[in-house]
């Protein structure tokens, strides 16, 4: 190997290897316009629209609280307790005169998973992005993972077609008894906008099974 495919190889390697490192410090709507061509618009305080829609979601927010509350949430998994908490809030939202619904990718198809969780139509017809979490008091506070999405296979099946406000509407959940079998509930609610909001990227190396499982790559194989 001469020295010129030597440093094109070392070049090569480098450069994948800062690649994978991940991203710092990336504001959410700048992620946001990138994987979507939409403007997280600003949630502004001062702003009599915005605060019609803050008083709007705190009551569909307590709404749905009391509910899930009452009725109680059964799932193995206390991660996935915000899936649940979502139907919840569509149904206040629309109970109190909005319009919301799972939301809408360019295609026109209603999708469940995936960021966001909700959309809806505040009272002057503007489009907004609501995202369900929950948290204990344990981690409230860590550095775990709880906030993510990922570009859509197709960029016509992201769930972000509008330029919108997002915002995130978190739950405080406890354990309790409903039905005589465990359950959790929430018992506290927060409403963050994501405004400043910021994260990382991650890269990573992937594969399928197609190409992991290869006749080339078989070393042993038998019955158990």
């Amino acid at each position: 190997m001469s020295n010129e495919q030597e440093k094109y190889i070392k070049e090569l390697e480098e450069t994948i290897s800062q690649f994978l490192k991940p991203l710092k410090n990336i504001p959410f709507k700048i992620a946001i316009k990138a994987i979507s061509g939409c403007k997280v618009i600003p949630f502004n305080k001062n702003n009599p629209d915005d605060q019609q829609l803050l008083k709007d979601l705190i009551e569909a927010t307590k709404i749905a609280a009391r509910n899930a509350n009452q009725k109680g949430i059964f799932t193995r998994r206390e991660n996935e307790v915000g899936n649940h908490i979502e139907p919840f809030m569509i149904e206040a939202l629309n109970q109190i005169g909005l319009e919301a619904d799972r939301p809408e990718t360019k295609e026109g198809k209603k999708k469940a998973i995936g960021y966001p969780d909700i959309f809806v139509w505040d009272r002057k017809g503007r489009p907004n992005y609501i995202e369900c979490k929950t948290y204990n008091e344990r981690n409230y506070q860590t550095t775990q993972r709880s906030f993510y999405f990922s570009p859509a296979e197709r960029p016509t099946d992201f769930k972000v077609i509008y330029d919108a406000r997002h915002l995130i509407i978190s739950f405080k959940i406890e354990n309790a008894e409903r039905e005589g079998e465990r359950a959790f509930v929430p018992v506290y609610y927060k409403i963050f906008s994501t405004d400043n909001l910021i994260g990382q990227i991650k890269h990573e190396f992937n594969s399928s099974n197609k190409q992991m499982y290869t006749t080339q790559a078989l070393l042993a194989e038998g019955d158990v």
